[in-house]
């Protein structure tokens, strides 16, 4: 065996402190119950020997009480005839099969104890194997719930990231709108020529040019 040496090592194992120990709960939990069924598998297989066993050696105890009761019954009828020497021996007969009898039933006695020792380890063992797939199961629904949560968990999670992206680009929008109105005031404050300015500005242009042809005049007298 792998994980246990003895049934006594299966049926005194602290599963709740194998499990905490372990770095995979529900492998574990799995290799424990078929080391437990395979166990349960051998020990029948013992009862199944030690039964057939005890099924020959009472057929075999059977026909040695027919013989015992055979010579005993030659024995007496010797006597019954005088026939002293006849009668002893078959009684020495008999006690040969009466050696045989006790021989038998010691061999019995001790099937019966191994029977009854693997009924009990079976009662053991099905007790623990009960324990052991109740684990299991209770194992199998806490990893689907933690799992379901999980996802219901990365659903939420995803849609937090969702919306703080919308708030986000929200926010880049408000900003982009401000700066949209920063510039429409810098368009909107740039000058702009009228048609009088720039009949006025004509004016000025002529008489700059006026003053500038008399002065050249003048240089030349």
């Amino acid at each position: 065996m792998g994980m246990f040496s003895r049934i006594n090592d299966i049926v005194q194992a602290n599963l709740n402190a194998m499990l905490d120990k372990a770095e995979d709960p529900e492998k574990i939990i799995r290799l424990i119950i078929q080391e437990m069924e395979e166990t349960l598998v051998e020990v029948r297989t013992d009862a199944a020997r030690f039964i057939a066993q005890q099924k020959t050696l009472t057929r075999e105890r059977n026909a040695i009480e027919k013989s015992i009761a055979d010579w005993q019954y030659k024995a007496q009828l010797a006597v019954n005839n005088d026939k002293e020497s006849l009668a002893k021996a078959a009684l020495v007969e008999k006690q040969k099969y009466v050696a045989k009898a006790q021989a038998i039933e010691e061999q019995l006695s001790q099937l019966t104890d191994s029977v009854d020792k693997i009924q009990q380890d079976t009662g053991r063992l099905n007790e623990k194997l009960v324990e052991a797939k109740q684990k299991q199961k209770s194992l199998i629904t806490r990893k689907h719930s933690a799992t379901t949560r999980l996802k219901v968990k990365a659903v939420d999670s995803a849609g937090k990231i969702d919306d703080a992206m919308m708030r986000f680009e929200h926010y880049e929008q408000r900003i982009d709108y401000l700066e949209a109105q920063v510039d429409a005031y810098d368009v909107t404050d740039q000058k702009t020529t009228s048609l009088s300015d720039e009949f006025a500005a004509l004016e000025q242009d002529e008489s700059i040019d006026k003053e500038l042809a008399e002065m050249k005049k003048q240089s030349v007298a």
